[in-house]
């Protein structure tokens, strides 16, 4: 049903084979689009070039130099974008979990910029070579107003980031029909999850809290961004789609509130 032959979408921020967007480029491909990779290292860029079916670029969004890098390779070899899908996100879990106030400011800026403002900058840098009516998404995370302790202050970041969607398919409206829109993810499996202190903890909730009782996959998430970046979504602007199996209507669920009120086994209780 989505057939993305003769597009080209660029895939921002593939770290490994379990990334969101690795998963995103391979539906892409399926579908018949040409895709560029873009990684943020050299040597990063060494152990996924084999496995990367197309043109793998290297990008730090946090050095200006290289976007501009990027931008005139973009240039020359993939002068027409029909995409774009920004999955980058960083925050410095080094010191393991801290209290949110005492967040540094260097961490949270950090943050911001590599998971929030890239979008932005990255955006500006490539305009000229979207088409008229591309389809740039990211990746976000299902809800910012839930305080998990453990995911700290990026959960701020990716809040600018949601606000930073809706300002984008604005700003762009001027002059194009580019859309702008996110994937709104539950907790996934993936390795940069994994470096989140109690991450697994929180990924087993989930997976118990969706309505299905069964883990979201990233490959839904990449078959949703699928969707906002086909033609399939042209009347789709400036919105969050939520993808979780329903976790965020079922935090009341009888068996999460027996478990709580009740830890003690129940009779046939597997787990």
């Amino acid at each position: 049903m989505i057939d993305f032959s003769g597009k080209t979408v660029l895939v921002c921020g593939v770290a490994n084979r379990r990334s969101v967007g690795f998963h995103v480029g391979k539906r892409l491909q399926d579908a018949g689009a040409e895709v560029v990779w873009t990684v943020h290292t050299e040597a990063r860029r060494g152990e996924l070039v084999d496995r990367l079916d197309g043109d793998v670029l290297v990008c730090d969004v946090e050095k200006e130099e290289e976007i501009e890098r990027l931008r005139a390779d973009l240039a020359e070899r993939h002068p027409r974008l029909h995409g774009m899908v920004h999955a980058i996100a960083f925050a410095n879990y080094a010191e393991g979990m801290q209290p949110f106030h005492a967040t540094g400011k260097a961490d949270f800026l950090q943050a911001v910029d590599v998971s929030a403002f890239s979008l932005v900058n990255l955006s500006n840098a490539l305009r000229e070579l979207l088409d008229p009516k591309a389809s740039v998404v990211t990746i976000s995370i299902s809800t910012t107003r839930m305080a998990a302790e453990n995911y700290g202050y990026m959960a701020p970041a990716k809040a600018a980031l949601d606000s930073a969607v809706v300002f984008l398919a604005k700003s762009f409206s001027a002059f194009s029909e580019v859309r702008f829109n996110a994937v709104s993810a539950g907790l996934l499996k993936t390795a940069s999850s994994a470096g989140i202190p109690g991450y697994v903890d929180s990924y087993l909730f989930a997976e118990h809290a969706t309505l299905r009782k069964r883990a979201l996959e990233t490959r839904e998430v990449a078959d949703a961004a699928l969707f906002l970046l086909s033609d399939l979504a042209s009347g789709v602007n400036a919105q969050r789609l939520v993808v979780d199996a329903g976790m965020e209507v079922n935090y009341f669920d009888a068996e999460l509130v027996r478990r709580a009120t009740r830890p003690e086994p129940s009779p046939g209780d597997e787990r």
